[in-house]
């Protein structure tokens, strides 16, 4: 079963969409057999950075960026947490019946929703999504195109069935990602601007641990995650032994890139490498061109140790959840799982009466 923790900072993910596209979204995350953690999680993201923070513990809705909470009073808060009081109860029940619907009892389970929207402020195309996940797999899909659920399991045709048939609900689901949410997503944006649309120039480095070490072309102190960094060989694009590393988050709230080239010392002095990092966020291109007067090394440490430069940025966790799973990402698409016939079914738990989600988010369901 593919479990992972996810941690998220409270200065952001490892992850972000381009410039001119903004995100909202939320996570629900419900476990069952892991002791002294949360049971329910939920935290919400803008542009990738949490805004608000709930869990089965602390049963309050908190602000995670100072922008959430100078702009949204109490009254806001107040009805956030019993938006999530009422969900943790429903999210509890559908782990339950989905431990029935696969035959498990005891072990460690995982429940998933994740939905939003993103909207492009420079061509103000808009998107949505809504999924269910379960232990570490895709459950069941909502298409936007076709306004049905798409299950991709056998034990989540029942749900499939159950749920396009409540039309008005499919209706509030839709209004919700194509409306709804892209107008919060827009005030949001505007409460956090002058943080959330940063754009600072990187700065780019050439390090060696050693003589015979890759050389790395290391960007860091930029905002927008949509950073390439390439290699270029006489002038033209380079891929042969070139790794690409991860995209970081240092503890200043900005991001750092790195990428590996594999090359003899002759070959990178017979021939002009350059590392050329890109950042659209300030439409301007940052060239380093490899010499032996630009390497940056530490190759006079002599403890056999020593990690080198290139070490990860420890960052101050402000938020721990259990991500639940990784699952595969799915088109969405209609895909050919709902022909399944429906016979895992088992006994559903007592539908519980949802609190009036006040267009914040929209209304959950069991399943």
């Amino acid at each position: 079963m593919k479990v992972f923790i996810l941690l998220i900072m409270g200065i952001g993910l490892l992850h972000s969409v381009s410039a001119a596209t903004h995100s909202l979204h939320y996570v629900y995350t419900a476990t069952s057999g892991i002791p002294d953690f949360p049971e329910f999680v939920t935290v919400g993201l803008v542009n990738r950075e949490p805004i608000s923070y709930y869990d089965s513990i602390i049963r309050t809705e908190t602000p995670r960026q100072d922008w959430m909470a100078n702009n949204e009073g109490s009254d806001y808060w107040e009805s956030q947490t019993q938006i999530s009081n009422g969900t943790e109860q429903t999210f509890k029940a559908n782990i339950d019946i989905l431990k029935q619907r696969f035959n498990q009892t005891g072990g460690v389970h995982v429940v998933q929703n994740m939905y939003g929207c993103e909207w492009d402020d420079e061509t103000g195309v808009t998107d949505g999504f809504e999924q269910y996940g379960y232990d570490g797999e895709d459950f069941i899909l909502f298409d936007l195109k076709t306004l049905t659920w798409i299950a991709p399991k056998p034990q989540a045709v029942i749900t499939k069935y159950k749920w396009d048939n409540d039309r008005g609900w499919i209706e509030q689901t839709k209004n919700y990602l194509t409306q709804t949410c892209i107008e919060w997503l827009k005030k949001y944006v505007d409460y956090g601007k002058s943080s959330l649309m940063r754009t600072v120039p990187p700065s780019v480095s050439l390090l060696q641990k050693t003589p015979s070490s890759p050389v790395t072309c290391h960007a860091t102190g930029f905002y927008t995650r949509e950073v390439i960094v390439t290699w270029k060989k006489d002038g033209q694009d380079h891929h042969e032994d070139v790794e690409m590393g991860e995209t970081l988050h240092n503890d200043d709230g900005t991001f750092q890139k790195s990428v590996h080239l594999t090359v003899k010392p002759e070959e990178w002095k017979n021939n002009k490498y350059q590392c050329v990092v890109q950042d659209s966020g300030i439409n301007e291109v940052f060239i380093k061109v490899l010499t032996e007067d630009e390497i940056e090394t530490n190759w006079d440490v002599k403890d056999p140790n020593t990690t080198g430069l290139i070490t990860a940025v420890v960052v101050t966790l402000l938020l721990v959840i259990v991500a639940a799973f990784i699952w595969k990402k799915k088109t969405r698409q209609a895909s050919g799982g709902a022909s399944t016939s429906s016979n895992n079914s088992a006994p559903e738990a007592q539908v519980l009466s949802q609190i009036n989600r006040q267009f914040l988010t929209p209304a959950l369901k069991q399943m």
